[in-house]
């Protein structure tokens, strides 16, 4: 699979920042995470630098595997201007959906899990009958279209009854920004 000049920039620059923030203290975090209490109050650059920056080895390498995955293929069929702008859009409508009902935290919320969850959608909606190979623990097929209720369904699980670090609310807003822009721009993209 060919990688193309949108996925490979933002392969590179995700990169780049986890290694600046495992050379910088936390306090990298709070300023270019989005701190939803910060970002009313003026911060509004952090709706675009949360999405750089990763909260561990795992994160960082899930999130570009499906960036790889999933993007290479979009930006292909979209071609790079158009991805580019679906990318960034599922990503901040992500983040704008998470401060809209966490305004008052100064938890930083990082990843770039929104678009990532955007691209998810994108290819389920476009490719729906393509089968693709889950390891969970063996492999299983499923099709695009059933993947992404898969881990849409996990998601909410999440928001409803986990009590972890995971920005759940996040990954549904850049499902949801993202099916609202495709359902919106639907003739001219697919």
């Amino acid at each position: 699979m060919v990688v193309l000049r949108g996925v490979r920039n933002l392969l590179i620059i995700n990169l780049v920042v986890f290694v600046v923030q495992l050379i910088v203290p936390r306090t990298f975090e709070v300023y270019f995470g989005l701190v939803p209490a910060m970002f009313i109050r003026g911060y509004i650059y952090q709706i675009v630098t949360y999405m750089f920056l990763h909260g561990g080895f795992f994160h960082i390498i899930l999130n570009m595997y499906v960036l790889w995955l999933f993007g290479s293929e979009l930006e292909f069929f979209w071609g790079t201007r158009e991805f580019m702008k679906y990318y960034f859009i599922t990503g901040i409508g992500a983040g704008l959906i998470y401060v809209a009902f966490n305004h008052s935290s100064y938890i930083p919320v990082i990843g770039a899990s929104g678009a990532i969850f955007g691209l998810l959608l994108a290819f389920g909606m476009l490719f729906p009958e393509r089968e693709l190979i889950l390891f969970i623990p063996l492999p299983i097929r499923v099709k695009a279209k059933y993947l992404v209720f898969i881990f849409g369904g996990f998601e909410l699980l999440g928001l409803l009854i986990a009590r972890d670090n995971i920005a759940h609310l996040a990954h549904l807003g850049g499902l949801a920004v993202g099916y609202v822009y495709l359902r919106w721009k639907r003739r001219r993209l697919y």
